[in-house]
C-alpha cells in the first residue's frame, strides 16, 4: 500500500497556529477576566455584555478568516479605498457622538446615534493607515535606483502628508491617546523602511526632550497653566497629575489611577482567588482590565498575560522575517507596533509607568471596535503565510521528483 504524499502548501500547513494559540489564549482570559468585573459592576447587564463580547469575537475571527485569504494584490489595489473610508468614517464622531461620553472621556471618539454609542472609527482607521503607510513605502522604494539621504526625508514627507488628516481629525476628536498609536505607527514603518540614523537619532532625541518637558511642566503648578492656556485641556493636564501623584488626589480625578494600583497590588504573588473583584476600579472591564487579572491572579498570573503578548509579538516578528513580499513585511511591522504599544501602554498605565490614555488591552478589554480591529490585524499577518509562495528551492526540489517520476513510469 502506498504511503499518501501530503501536500506542504495544503490549507493546514499554511495557517500559523503558533501565531494563533497566544491569541486565542488571551481572548478566552478576556472573556473571564470581562465576566469577573462586570458580575461585580454591572450585576443586572453582565451576561448581554459578555454574550456580546462573544459574538463581537466571532465576527471579528470571521472578517479575519475572509482577510486571511486575501493576496497582497488585492489588498494593494484597495489600501486606496480603505484609508479614504477610513477618514470619512473618524469624520462622522466629530458631530454624532454621545454627550454623556464625551463629559466622561474628553473625546469625541465614538459614533453614536440616538444616544447610543455604537463603534469608534479610529480602531479601524489604524488598519487602514497601516495599509496605506506600507503602500507608500513600498510604491517609494521600488522607483529607486539609488538611495541617499535626500530620498529619507521626501519618504518621510510623503508619509506625514498621509498622518496629516488623521492628525486633525484626532485633534477634533480630543483623542490624544488614539493619535499616540498612530505616531508610534509611524515610528515603526520608518524605521524598517531603513531611513538613515542621521534622521532618526536627532527625531528621537526631539521627541524625548518635548516628552521630558511636559513631564516638568506638569510637576510645577505654574507649568501646569502653561499648558492648559496651550492645546492641552485640563483633563489631559490633570492625567499626568494623576499619574504623578496618585494617591494625592485620589478623591477626584486621580481616583481611577489610585484604584487601579491598589488592585494590583493586593493581588500579591499568587492573587485572591478566582472570581475575586474586591477592590472597585473605574471602568475596569475596558481600560483597567488588567486590574482584574492581577487581583485574581497575583503577579504570576499577571507575567503569565504578558508573556503571552510576548511569544505573540515575538511570532509576528518571525513570520515578519519570513515573508518574502516587502508589502506584508510593513504592514506586519505597523500591527506589531499597533499591538505593542497597545500592551505597553495599558499595562504600564495600570501598574503606574505611564498615564491613563484609555488605551484598551488588545484580545482582553471590552469593547467591539478596538477587539475587532486587533483580530482582523492578526488575520492580515496570518494572510503573509497563507498567500506566500513556496521557496526557490522547494519548487526546484519539486520539480526534480516529478522529474524522477516520469522516468520510472517511462521505463517501466
Amino acid at each position: 500500500m502506498k504511503k499518501k504524499k501530503t501536500n506542504k502548501f495544503s490549507f493546514d500547513s499554511r495557517i500559523d497556529y503558533g501565531l494563533i494559540l497566544p491569541a486565542f489564549m488571551l481572548i478566552l482570559i478576556g472573556l473571564y477576566a470581562l465576566y469577573v468585573a462586570v458580575t461585580h459592576d454591572h450585576p443586572s447587564t453582565a451576561t448581554q455584555m459578555v454574550v456580546q463580547q462573544g459574538t463581537w469575537i466571532v465576527v471579528g475571527i470571521f472578517v479575519a478568516v475572509i482577510v486571511m485569504h486575501m493576496d497582497s494584490r488585492f489588498l494593494w489595489n484597495l489600501t486606496p479605498f480603505f484609508y479614504i473610508l477610513g477618514l470619512v468614517l473618524m469624520v462622522l464622531p466629530i458631530f454624532l457622538y454621545n454627550e454623556a461620553t464625551f463629559i466622561n472621556t474628553g473625546a469625541k471618539n465614538w459614533l453614536a446615534i440616538g444616544g447610543r454609542n455604537l463603534f469608534q472609527p479610529s480602531e479601524f482607521m489604524k488598519l487602514s493607515y497601516i495599509l496605506f503607510l506600507a503602500r507608500i513605502v513600498v510604491n517609494f522604494q521600488n522607483k529607486l535606483k539609488v538611495r541617499v539621504l535626500k530620498d529619507d526625508f521626501r519618504l518621510i514627507g510623503r508619509l506625514l502628508l498621509a498622518t496629516l488628516p488623521v492628525a486633525v481629525l484626532s485633534v477634533f476628536q480630543h483623542d490624544f491617546g488614539t493619535f499616540l498609536v498612530f505616531v508610534m505607527i509611524f515610528a515603526g514603518v520608518v524605521l524598517v523602511a531603513g531611513v538613515s540614523w542621521k534622521i532618526i537619532v536627532p527625531a528621537f532625541l526631539f521627541v524625548a526632550a518635548v516628552a521630558g518637558g511636559i513631564v516638568a511642566l506638569v510637576a510645577l503648578p505654574e507649568g501646569q497653566k502653561f499648558l492648559e492656556k496651550t492645546s492641552f485641556a485640563e483633563y489631559q493636564v490633570n492625567r499626568f497629575i494623576a499619574w504623578l501623584h496618585p494617591f494625592e488626589y485620589a478623591q477626584t480625578f486621580s481616583l481611577q489611577q489610585a484604584r487601579s494600583l491598589i488592585s494590583v497590588g493586593s493581588g500579591g504573588l499568587w492573587g485572591k482567588g478566582i472570581g475575586v473583584a474586591n477592590v472597585n476600579v473605574p471602568v475596569r472591564e475596558s481600560d483597567m482590565i488588567f486590574t482584574v487579572i492581577a487581583e485574581d491572579f497575583g503577579f504570576i498570573g499577571a507575567t503569565f498575560v504578558i508573556l503571552l503578548y510576548f511569544i505573540l509579538i515575538y511570532r509576528m516578528i518571525q513570520v515578519t522575517f519570513k515573508s518574502n513580499n516587502q508589502f506584508y513585511t510593513y504592514i506586519s511591522t505597523g500591527i506589531i507596533m499597533m499591538i505593542l504599544f497597545h500592551v505597553f501602554e495599558n499595562i504600564g498605565a495600570a501598574i503606574g509607568v505611564v498615564p491613563l490614555t484609555g488605551i484598551p488591552l488588545p484580545f482582553i478589554s471590552q469593547g467591539g471596535s478596538a477587539l475587532m480591529s486587533n483580530i482582523i490585524g492578526l488575520g492580515l499577518v496570518l494572510s503573509m503565510k497563507y498567500n506566500q509562495l513556496p521557496d526557490f528551492a522547494d519548487i526546484r526540489k519539486q520539480g526534480r521528483e516529478s522529474l524522477q517520476s516520469r522516468k520510472q513510469r517511462r521505463q517501466k
